[in-house]
């Protein structure tokens, strides 16, 4: 929910949209067949004996490989998705077929999520720095672009529970709020106070609140989904930023 016109967060939400299902995650356990055929003992002939350690051989290296490839997946994953987002503008100059891509392809960095429980982890703390967002609200499409954010921010502390969205030039909002965790990945969001020009304290109104979901996390990229279905992706600019008391 846009809460006015000059403040616009990242963790902006409507309660009148419907929230996204997110897509179910892809990856599953896998099987390694282990057919070793039975030994028969013969005292003349000791190559039925020996092949069972070159088969437990080859079932390891077979392992090793596809444990591998995940990671090595995941770095292509996220390396397509940021070479897809660097022209939209934060998600701007999107196309709805841009915006479908973009989608794909965080639906499949979030089936290899590395960080399954994102608020338990200290790699959430820190400030990040908005890369992609499909909210109109936040990249402010309906003003002219030289009235528009440059650059937005989001800082999260894990200990504390707190969150601080930052606008930069032209305006410089801030807006603060405390969160309260749902589940090991979701939280719910209120805000409490916005900061006009970063200075100027005023107090949310009680409606200004929602809910937010993070679905990727690693020590560069973090993607989230609101519950307005807007897809947010941010990228780690100082883990050692702490939200001010």
């Amino acid at each position: 929910m846009a809460l006015s016109p000059t403040f616009h967060t990242i963790l902006t939400t409507s309660l009148s949209a419907p929230s996204p299902k997110l897509p179910p995650s892809i990856s599953s356990p896998q099987r390694f067949p282990f057919l070793i055929k039975p030994l028969h003992l013969n005292a003349f002939n000791l190559s039925t004996s020996s092949s069972a350690p070159d088969q437990k051989w080859r079932v390891n290296v077979s392992f090793f490989p596809a444990f591998l490839n995940k990671g090595k997946d995941a770095k292509v994953l996220k390396q397509d998705l940021l070479d897809c987002i660097a022209p939209l503008d934060r998600g701007a100059d999107a196309t709805p077929e841009d915006q479908q891509r973009v989608d794909q392809l965080a639906s499949k960095l979030e089936a290899v999520n590395p960080t399954k429980q994102p608020l338990k982890s200290d790699l959430l703390n820190g400030k990040w720095e908005l890369i992609y967002t499909t909210s109109k609200s936040i990249l402010q499409t309906q003003r002219p672009k030289f009235l528009r954010s440059s650059t937005n921010y989001q800082a999260i502390n894990v200990d504390t529970l707190r969150a601080q969205n930052m606008e930069s030039w032209p305006f410089f909002n801030q807006v603060t709020a405390d969160l309260t965790p749902l589940n090991a990945r979701k939280v719910a969001v209120k805000f409490d106070y916005f900061k006009i020009g970063g200075l100027i304290p005023i107090k949310a109104p009680g409606r200004a609140r929602g809910e937010l979901e993070i679905t990727y996390l690693d020590e560069e990229l973090r993607i989230s989904r609101g519950d307005l279905g807007n897809l947010f992706i941010l990228k780690m600019i100082d883990p050692s930023y702490r939200v001010p008391v």
